[in-house]
């Protein structure tokens, strides 16, 4: 297993995510909408808004999967937030990054992967909405897209959420 190596810009991104005043929150109804609705239409038994903390992946809205958060340095997210686009892993058992990772070889079983980064508007990459599949499975260009549409809907909410709870309390 390979863990992700922390952003260059990881103050400013963790700054970024604090300021949503989401962390540790109830889900939103809006966010689990999107969630079903990504796990549904992409015919994923998981889908996760995932938001890569300090030393954990919390899971802020989730379909498919009972836990609330795992390790960040087990993270696939934690790979994705490093990219501009979206990180796909078809067979995380034939992949370097991943064929030894708990989460590949118990449970949850993660073995395809698809998760587009929650960039906010001032460039902060602060997690992922993922797709997660326990078999191999490759992702169509349309499939990668529809997860953008989703993804940029998942990001807007966050921004509206954020300036309805107001400044850090």
């Amino acid at each position: 297993m390979i863990p992700a190596p922390l952003p260059p810009d990881e103050d400013r991104r963790h700054a970024a995510l604090s300021a949503l005043h989401v962390l540790d929150s109830k889900s939103d109804p809006e966010l689990d909408a999107l969630v079903e609705r990504a796990a549904r239409l992409l015919d994923a038994p998981i889908a996760l808004v995932s938001l890569v903390d300090a030393d954990r992946q919390w899971f802020l809205s989730r379909y498919g999967l009972d836990a609330s958060e795992t390790p960040r340095d087990v993270s696939f997210c934690g790979h994705a937030i490093l990219r501009d686009g979206a990180l796909v892993v078809p067979d995380a058992t034939r992949d370097e990054r991943f064929h030894d990772n708990p989460l590949v070889t118990g449970g949850p079983r993660v073995v395809s992967y698809a998760g587009a980064p929650l960039t906010l508007p001032d460039g902060s990459a602060v997690g992922t909405l993922c797709v997660i599949d326990h078999g191999p499975r490759q992702h169509s260009a349309d499939e990668i897209e529809l997860l953008y549409v989703l993804r940029d809907a998942v990001v807007d909410r966050l921004v509206a959420l954020a300036a309805e709870r107001g400044p850090a309390r």
